[in-house]
C-alpha cells in the first residue's frame, strides 16, 4: 500500500502542489472531534464537514435540515481534532441563496469561528458573480458543481450523463468558477470523461465525489465508507470496513459480561488500601 505522511499544515498551496505533482489529494467528511483526530492521525489531506451530517448524524431524509449554527459548531469541533488538515465548511441550504451580503456573513463565520481553510457552496453558472464577491471579501470558495443535494429534486443524479450540451455547460461552469476566484472545485456524480476535461482545463485543484479517477483528488462520506447505519451509500462509494458490525459485537460482549457479572472486575474497580478497608469494616460493625 502506498502511504503518505502529513508532516505539516495542509493549505491551498499544498493542494496546488499536489495537483502539479499528480499526487492524489485525499479527503473525507467528518462531523466530530474524536473522528477528526483519527483522520488526521491516518494522514488525511482534507476534511469536509458536509451538510450530509443532517442525514448520517441526525437521521433526516435530506441535507436541508442542517443549519448554520449546527454546521459552524461541528466544524469547529473537527478543527480542534484535526488542526493540520485542509478544512472545508459546507454552506447549508438558504445560508447564501438570498443575498451576497448574507452569503459573506455566513461564510465568514466558518473562517472566524471554525478556522476553516475554505467554504463549500453548491453552485452553477448563476452564482459566478457571487463567487467573485466572496473572493473579493477574502473568502476561499470550494465550488460544488454537478449533482447538488440541496436541489436534488430538480435534476437527475448524473447531471450530464448523455447530453453533449450538458457536459459542455458543466465544463464552462467549472472554468467560469475558477476564473471568478474559486480556490478549488468539487464535482459530484459527473461522468469520468467530463471530470477529466474539467481537471485538465482549470488550474485549481478538482476533487471528485463519484466523478471518476481523473480528478486531482477524491472525497467520500465517511459513514458510507465505514458502512455505518443510516448511510447506505451510492454506487460509487466503496465500503472499506463494516464498522457497524464491529460496534454491535463490542456492545453485545459488554452486555453479556455485565449480565454474567464479569464486568466490572477487580482491574476495572477502585479499591481501598487494606488497612483503610479494615478500619472501615470495623467501624461498620460498631
Amino acid at each position: 500500500m502506498k502511504g503518505y505522511e502529513m508532516a505539516e499544515k495542509v493549505n491551498l498551496a499544498t493542494l496546488k502542489k499536489y495537483k502539479q505533482q499528480d499526487r492524489p489529494i485525499t479527503m473525507l467528511t467528518c462531523y466530530d472531534y474524536a473522528t477528526a483526530i483519527l483522520l488526521e492521525q491516518a494522514g488525511i489531506d482534507g476534511i469536509i464537514v458536509g451538510d450530509s451530517l443532517a442525514q448520517v448524524m441526525l437521521g433526516y431524509d435530506s441535507t436541508l435540515q442542517a443549519t448554520m449554527d449546527l454546521m459552524v459548531t461541528l466544524t469547529a469541533a473537527v478543527r480542534r481534532g484535526a488542526p493540520n488538515v485542509y478544512l472545508v465548511g459546507d454552506m447549508p441550504f438558504l445560508s447564501y441563496q438570498i443575498s451576497s451580503e448574507q452569503a459573506i456573513i455566513n461564510a465568514g463565520r466558518f473562517l472566524r469561528e471554525a478556522s476553516c481553510d475554505a467554504v463549500k457552496f453548491e453552485l452553477d453558472h448563476r452564482y459566478v458573480e457571487l463567487v467573485e464577491e466572496l473572493a473579493r471579501a477574502g473568502i476561499p470558495v470550494m465550488a460544488h458543481l454537478g449533482y447538488r443535494p440541496q436541489t436534488a429534486g430538480q435534476k437527475a443524479k448524473v447531471v450530464e450523463t448523455r447530453a453533449v450540451e450538458q457536459a459542455e455547460i458543466l465544463v464552462q461552469d467549472a472554468q467560469d468558477m475558477a476564473a471568478a476566484g474559486a480556490c478549488c472545485l468539487l464535482l459530484e456524480c459527473v461522468t469520468a470523461v467530463t471530470a477529466k476535461v474539467v481537471t485538465e482545463r482549470v488550474e485549481v485543484p478538482v476533487i471528485s465525489c463519484g466523478s471518476g479517477p481523473h480528478c486531482d483528488g477524491q472525497v467520500l462520506v465517511l459513514h458510507e465508507l465505514l458502512d455505518l447505519p443510516g448511510a447506505s451509500g451510492p454506487r460509487f462509494c466503496k465500503k472499506y470496513a463494516a464498522i457497524g458490525e464491529q460496534i454491535k459485537q463490542a456492545v453485545r460482549t459488554y452486555l453479556h459480561e455485565v449480565r454474567d457479572r464479569k464486568f466490572p472486575d477487580a482491574d476495572h474497580s477502585y479499591h481501598m488500601k487494606p488497612d483503610t478497608q479494615q478500619e472501615f469494616e470495623k467501624r461498620l460493625q460498631t
